[in-house]
C-alpha cells in the first residue's frame, strides 16, 4: 500500500498567493510595456466583443457602445490596478518608515521593473530596520558603560566629600582606573566611528613584522605582568604590507583580550607566518575559549561573552569590531579558532602586497 507524504501547508499563506494571483494577474509578465500592450489589446477587444454582444441582443448602437466603454473601463481598472498596487504599498509604507516603523514589506511577485523595485525596497527597508536596531543597542550599551565607571567615581567621591572616606593612595588609584576606563571607551568609540565612516585612510608601505610585535608585548606588559607573552616570527625578517599604526592596533587589542582571559601565570603566545596570500599573525590564549555559537558574534560591537560579562575587569566589547575594521580595509581576514586543551586562537591574515 503506497503512503502519502503531507507537507505542513500554512492556510494561510495560501490564500494570501491566491488572492494575489486575482488581485494582479498580470504579474507573470516580464516587462510593463508587455502589461500595457495586454491591457490596451485586452480594452479594444472587450469592447468590440460587448458592443457586438449588444447589437445581437437588439440594443441600440448608442447604447451597447455606452455599456461596452463601461466594461472596458472597468476592465481596464482591474488590471491596472493590479499593476500599480506595488506602488501604493510602497507609498504607504515609506509613510510609515517616516514614522520610525521599518517593518513594512510590499508584495513583490511581480516579474517586472516594478517587482524589481519592491524588491529593491523591501531590501532597503531591511537594513534601515538592522541599522535602527544597532543604533538603539548602540546608545544602550554606551550608556550603560559610561554609567558603570561614572557611577563607581561619584561613589568614591561622595564619600570623600562627607568625610566617610579615606584620601589615600588606593582610593585614588581605583578613581585613575574608572577614570582610565572611561578614556579608553571614549577613545574606542571615535576610533569606531572614524572607521566606519571611512575618514580613515590607511597608509600602506611594507614593514617589518617582529619589531611591530615586541613593540605590541612590552606595552601590554606594562598594564599585565603577571602574564607572559611570548614572540615567535618565523622568519625574523619577515615583513608585511599595511598600515603598521592600525596593525599595531589591531595586535594591541587582541593581546589585550588574551592576557585578559589568560590565567596568572599563564602564556600568551604571538605568532607571525609567512602565508600563501600574505602574512599571518596568531594570537594564542589559555582562556576560557569561544563557544562555537558565539563565534560569529564577536566582532559585534559592544557584544561579550558571558565569562567577560562576568569579568569585573572586561572589556566595553569594541576592541574586536574595531580589530575587524582595521583588517577588512587591508582586504584581509581575521577569525577565531579553538586552542587545545583550551583557550582561543586569533588568526589575522594581511594580503601580501
Amino acid at each position: 500500500m503506497s503512503r502519502r507524504h503531507h507537507l505542513p501547508v500554512d492556510l494561510d499563506d495560501l490564500r494570501e498567493l491566491r488572492d494575489v494571483d486575482i488581485r494582479r494577474p498580470l504579474d507573470k509578465f516580464p516587462s510593463i510595456k508587455l502589461k500595457l500592450g495586454f491591457v490596451i489589446a485586452a480594452a479594444v477587444a472587450v469592447t468590440v466583443l460587448v458592443f457586438w454582444v449588444g447589437i445581437k441582443v437588439g440594443l441600440w448602437p448608442s447604447v451597447s457602445g455606452v455599456l461596452a466603454a463601461l466594461v472596458a473601463m472597468a476592465f481596464v481598472w482591474f488590471l491596472s490596478r493590479g499593476m500599480t498596487s506595488p506602488l501604493r504599498e510602497m507609498a504607504a509604507a515609506a509613510d510609515a518608515m517616516a514614522t520610525g516603523d521599518y517593518s513594512r514589506r510590499v508584495t513583490d511577485t511581480s516579474h517586472d521593473e516594478v517587482g524589481a523595485l519592491a524588491r529593491a525596497f523591501n531590501e532597503m527597508a531591511g537594513e534601515l530596520a538592522e541599522t535602527d536596531r544597532v543604533r538603539r543597542d548602540l546608545v544602550a550599551n554606551v550608556s550603560h558603560e559610561l554609567r558603570t565607571p561614572i557611577t563607581a567615581l561619584q561613589a568614591v567621591l561622595e564619600n570623600l566629600v562627607d568625610g566617610v572616606g579615606r584620601a589615600d593612595r588606593a582610593t585614588f588609584e581605583t578613581m585613575l582606573s574608572q577614570v582610565e576606563r572611561l578614556g579608553r571607551l571614549v577613545e574606542q568609540l571615535l576610533d569606531l566611528s572614524r572607521l566606519e565612516a571611512g575618514v580613515v585612510p590607511l597608509e600602506r608601505e611594507p614593514f617589518r613584522v617582529e619589531p611591530l610585535l615586541s613593540h605590541a608585548v612590552r606595552e601590554q606588559h606594562l598594564h599585565a605582568p603577571s602574564v607572559d607573552v611570548a614572540v615567535d616570527v618565523d622568519p625574523a625578517d619577515l615583513t608585511a604590507d599595511g598600515d603598521p599604526e592600525r596593525v599595531h592596533q589591531v595586535v594591541a587589542n587582541l593581546l589585550e583580550n588574551a592576557v585578559r582571559y589568560t590565567p596568572r601565570g599563564g602564556t600568551v603566545e604571538v605568532r607571525a607566518r609567512r602565508a600563501d596570500d600574505g602574512v599571518t599573525i596568531e594570537v594564542v590564549d589559555q582562556g576560557p575559549g569561544i563557544a562555537g555559537p558565539e563565534q560569529a558574534r564577536v566582532f559585534e560591537r559592544f557584544y561579550r561573552a558571558d565569562a567577560a560579562r562576568s569579568s569585573s575587569d572586561g572589556g566595553a566589547g569594541l576592541g574586536l569590531a574595531i580589530a575587524r575594521w582595521i583588517v577588512d580595509l587591508h582586504g584581509g581576514e581575521i577569525r577565531p579558532e579553538p586552542h587545545e586543551p583550551h583557550g582561543c586562537r586569533m588568526v589575522v591574515t594581511l594580503p601580501g602586497s
